[in-house]
């Protein structure tokens, strides 16, 4: 359900602004699953930065394992379900249940946090386990 829907290119007009090739990409619009995105090409001085992710919520764990290991091949691991695809795009592939998990209120929360923050890949069977009291391991 994703798909490129079109890709705009620089032309000489404006070339002393935005100094790219005339024929190069200037814009893509892509959907992701039907929601629409642009893409701008502006440049090399343009670098991603984790300000800007894409979020992934997953309902299981074998959701999170068939994006964490396509995404980040070629790409950085970062904690907490963070990852860097080979492009340097940040993602945060997440299991829809961390929601519930963080959200108690009796100390359960604190015990599945210091978990997941010695995660890469959320392990999410381990964050229940700890969540429910027992040593996941």
């Amino acid at each position: 359900n994703s798909e490129i829907v079109n890709v705009s290119r620089y032309s000489e007009a404006g070339h002393e602004v935005h100094g790219r090739p005339a024929g190069s990409v200037m814009t893509v619009t892509f959907t992701l699953d039907g929601q629409t995105f642009i893409a701008l090409n502006g440049g090399p001085h343009f670098k991603f930065t984790e300000a800007i992710s894409f979020f992934i919520s997953c309902a299981t764990q074998e959701e999170v394992d068939y994006y964490w290991e396509r995404l980040s091949a070629g790409g950085e691991e970062g904690p907490c379900g963070w990852l860097k695809d080979k492009y340097g795009l940040s993602w945060q592939v997440v299991p829809t249940a961390l929601d519930t998990l963080l959200a108690d209120k009796a100390g359960k929360a604190d015990r599945v946090m210091e978990a997941l923050l010695q995660m890469k890949k959320i392990d999410l069977a381990a964050l229940q386990q700890v969540y429910e009291g027992q040593h996941a391991g």
